[in-house]
C-alpha cells in the first residue's frame, strides 16, 4: 500500500467517526429537543380540561343541572348561546389532543371550523348580553345598563385574539397561545357565577389565572415568557377597570339603553 492509500484510509477513517459521532449526538439530543414539545402538548390539553370544569362550576345550576331545580325553561337563544359556546370549549379539547396524539392534518382541518364557529359565537354572545340586561331592566334593575359593556367587551376581546389566532395560524407558538387567551376571555362569564366571585371585575382578575398559568409554563420550559401572554394578558388586564368607567358614564348608559330597547 503505498502513502496515498495510507492518506485516503485515515481521511475515510475520521470520515466514518464523524457521522457515528453525530448520529450519536442526534439520538441523545432527540429526547430532550421532545420534552418541552410533549409538555407543552399536555399543558395545552390541561389547560382545555380546566377550561371546561370551570364552566361546568360556574353555570351547572343555570344551564347544564338546569333541569334538576325548579327553574323557568331557558329562552331558545340561551339554549343555542350554551350549545355553541361548550361546542367551542370541546373542539379545543378536541384540538389539543389531536395535536398530542400527532394528527395535525385533522387539527388543520377542524381549525377550519373552529373559525366558523368563532365567528357564529361573537354576534350570540353579544346577543345572549343584550337579552340579560333586558331581563334585569323588566326586574326592575338598573345595573344591567352598567354591567352591559362586560360581555360586550368579552366578544370583543374574543373575537380580537381569535382573528389574530387565524392569522398566527402558520407560527403554531403564537397561534396556541392567542387561542388560549381567547378561551380565558369566554369562560370569564362562567366565573362570575361562581358564588364566592363578588363581580364581574373580580371574575375578570381570575380568569387571568389560566394565563398566568400559560406564562408559568413558558419560563419552567422555555426560560422565556412568549410576548403573546406579556401582551394578552395586559390587555385582558386593563380592560377590566376600563370597561367599568366606561359604563359608568351616560354616554354608555344610553347607548346601552337603545340596545336593550
Amino acid at each position: 500500500m503505498d502513502r496515498s492509500d495510507e492518506l485516503a484510509d485515515v481521511v475515510n477513517g475520521l470520515i466514518e467517526e464523524g457521522e457515528a459521532f453525530r448520529r450519536v449526538r442526534a439520538v441523545s439530543a432527540s429526547p430532550a429537543r421532545s420534552r418541552p414539545a410533549r409538555g407543552a402538548r399536555v399543558f395545552h390539553a390541561g389547560m382545555a380540561v380546566a377550561f371546561l370544569l370551570t364552566t361546568f362550576a360556574g353555570f351547572a345550576p343555570t344551564y347544564f343541572l338546569r333541569g334538576l331545580s325548579d327553574r323557568p325553561p331557558l329562552s331558545p337563544l340561551l339554549h343555542v348561546h350554551g350549545l355553541v359556546f361548550t361546542s367551542w370549549l370541546l373542539l379545543l379539547l378536541t384540538q389539543t389532543v389531536l395535536v398530542a396524539r400527532y394528527r395535525v392534518d385533522w387539527h388543520r382541518r377542524l381549525g377550519i371550523a373552529g373559525a366558523v364557529l368563532a365567528a357564529v359565537m361573537v354576534p350570540l354572545g353579544i346577543m345572549a348580553g343584550i337579552a340579560g340586561a333586558r331581563h334585569g331592566i323588566i326586574t326592575g334593575g338598573s345595573e344591567p345598563l352598567v354591567f352591559l359593556i362586560f360581555p360586550l367587551g368579552q366578544m370583543v376581546l374574543f373575537a380580537a385574539f381569535v382573528g389574530a389566532a387565524v392569522w398566527k395560524r402558520r407560527q403554531p407558538e403564537s397561534h396556541r397561545r392567542l387561542i388560549l387567551l381567547s378561551t380565558a376571555v369566554v369562560v370569564t362569564p362562567a366565573i362570575s357565577r361562581i358564588p364566592f366571585v363578588p363581580n364581574p371585575i373580580a371574575a375578570l382578575g381570575l380568569s387571568t389565572l389560566f394565563v398566568a398559568a400559560g406564562i408559568v409554563h413558558d419560563w419552567r420550559s422555555r426560560g422565556r415568557v412568549h410576548p403573546v401572554y406579556i401582551w394578552g394578558g395586559l390587555i385582558i388586564l386593563v380592560s377590566g377597570p376600563v370597561r367599568f368607567a366606561l359604563g359608568q358614564t351616560g354616554a354608555w348608559q344610553a347607548f346601552a339603553r337603545l340596545l336593550v330597547e
